[in-house]
């Protein structure tokens, strides 16, 4: 789901930046200007040592890393524009808020971790709440030009219930997991909305410490999954995989047994290892055995909630193509890039 597209929790944009005029020179610092407002080389650089924490500070400049940052600042271009529009709408986040956001980060660790957490990444608990603020704006940006415009009558729930009854009778216990899939192999047939695609056992375990990293700071699962997961068949579906009976995991690996019994609903498992590449899973809910009935309140909200999701990605997809259309972006970075390698006269 290209939910919010948050570029992280750790996505700072601390310096907002003066407009450049037209005809002055555009200093070296200065990576892309968004309508106007600047983004700068130490905002790129700080976002990319929050979202690789685990690689050293000093990395020879190679074409991967470069490659890595053009698409990061490409997430910090989109997430400039949104919230642009956040602001030009007066839906920017109050301090209640932000509040109430940075206190769920911190509920999991105590005041030590928290802080450790923090410093890793060279974030401040100000830098911090910037950000909250920054995703909190856009998700009520996307609350009011998008969900809320999302209809999902009666008739659509019965309809996708009588296509999908089956799936609703459960012999045994199951567990309704997502997952976030990266291989180390350079696929062809990998079609996320990134175009992402790791090509080597070192890139995937960066791409994945990566997507860890942007999860632990909050950013939605079925978002990053669409965006960056290599699985072609449930990317598109912001990871879901359905339903995986209990009898199943006699046969999974030990690691994957053992965070999907730990889990609660809601949470993600750590990176896992297996044969096809890095895996990071999400536990959606546990449902015990039986028939679920469309009478269900259950079953009437799985399936609300699922056509919701459906319709809000297709639909948050298409609001982010018509407002980059709109937006006047300049990405220098990127100039400067193929500019090294044009001839030299």
């Amino acid at each position: 789901m290209k939910q919010l597209r948050l570029a992280g929790i750790l996505l700072t944009s601390l310096v907002l930046l003066a407009p450049l005029g037209c005809k002055r020179a555009v200093p070296e610092d200065v990576v892309a200007v968004v309508n106007e407002k600047a983004i700068t080389l130490g905002e790129l650089e700080k976002f990319y040592k929050s979202n690789f924490p685990n690689l050293p500070a000093e990395q020879k400049q190679d074409d991967e890393l470069t490659r890595k940052k053009l698409e990061l600042l490409r997430d910090m271009i989109d997430s400039e524009i949104m919230m642009q529009r956040a602001e030009k709408q007066s839906l920017i986040a109050t301090d209640a808020d932000v509040e109430a956001k940075l206190n769920e980060f911190r509920a999991p660790y105590t005041q030590e971790e928290f802080q450790k957490q923090l410093t890793a990444r060279g974030f401040s608990l100000e830098d911090l709440k910037t950000q909250i603020r920054r995703d909190q704006s856009v998700r009520r940006l996307f609350n009011k030009e998008i969900t809320s415009r999302v209809n999902i009558s009666d008739q659509d729930v019965k309809e996708f219930y009588e296509a999908n009854k089956a799936s609703f009778n459960l012999a045994e216990p199951q567990f309704h997991i997502a997952q976030i899939l990266v291989t180390p192999r350079p696929d062809d047939d990998v079609r996320n909305l990134k175009n992402d695609n790791a090509t080597d056992v070192d890139s995937a375990r960066r791409k994945i410490q990566m997507l860890d990293a942007r999860l632990k700071q909050g950013e939605d699962f079925s978002l990053l999954a669409q965006n960056y997961s290599e699985d072609p068949n449930t990317n598109q579906n912001g990871g879901d995989i359905g339903f995986i009976p209990e009898s199943a995991l006699a046969n999974a690996s030990p690691d994957l047994r053992r965070a999907v019994l730990s889990m609660q609903p809601g949470q993600n498992s750590n990176i896992i290892a297996t044969p096809e590449g890095f895996r990071i899973f999400r536990l959606i809910s546990r449902e015990p055995a039986g028939q679920r009935e469309l009478n269900d309140p259950r079953v009437q909200q799985t399936i609300r909630n699922t056509l919701i999701n459906m319709k809000d990605q297709l639909l948050q997809a298409a609001y982010y193509e018509v407002a980059r259309n709109e937006a006047k972006v300049i990405n220098y970075y990127a100039d400067r890039i193929i500019a090294q390698t044009a001839p030299k006269e």
